[in-house]
């Protein structure tokens, strides 16, 4: 005789994957980044997150999903290919190249600039890009 479920109601049906999302918050780079002109020949702090929803599938090794590294590494050969001008920039570049993975539907890169304003403040941008 099968255990009494712990749940007050019946079960209904096999779950359904709705979604999965992988994350990497708290990136910090060091980027040539910035419009001004003391803000060229130095390198500036981004804090980044990215947040990818992947296409629901079953995940038993790390090749079925988006490895960490790869978002950490992107971000980090945006900053190696030299200055840009703009944050938004950066948030684009990084975002188009989590979407060159199919299994990606949607990508959100938000991109902090600590000390861009000074005092307490932190701007920043926030870039969705979907399918």
């Amino acid at each position: 005789m099968a255990a009494p479920s712990p749940l007050p109601f019946p079960a209904s049906g096999a779950p359904v994957r709705e979604a999965m999302t992988v994350f990497v918050s708290g990136l910090e780079v060091a980027a040539g980044i910035g419009v001004y002109d003391h803000e060229h020949g130095r390198l500036q702090r981004l804090i980044i997150d990215v947040t990818l929803e992947l296409t629901p599938a079953p995940i038993e090794h790390l090749a079925d999903t988006i490895n960490y590294e790869t978002v950490a590494n992107a971000a980090r050969a945006i900053v190696a290919a030299g200055h840009i001008g703009l944050v938004e920039t950066f948030a684009e570049k990084l975002g188009l190249a989590m979407l060159e993975d199919l299994r990606v539907r949607r990508c959100t890169v938000r991109i902090e600039k600590p000390g861009a304003l000074g005092g307490e403040a932190v701007p920043g941008c926030e870039l969705v890009l979907a399918r």
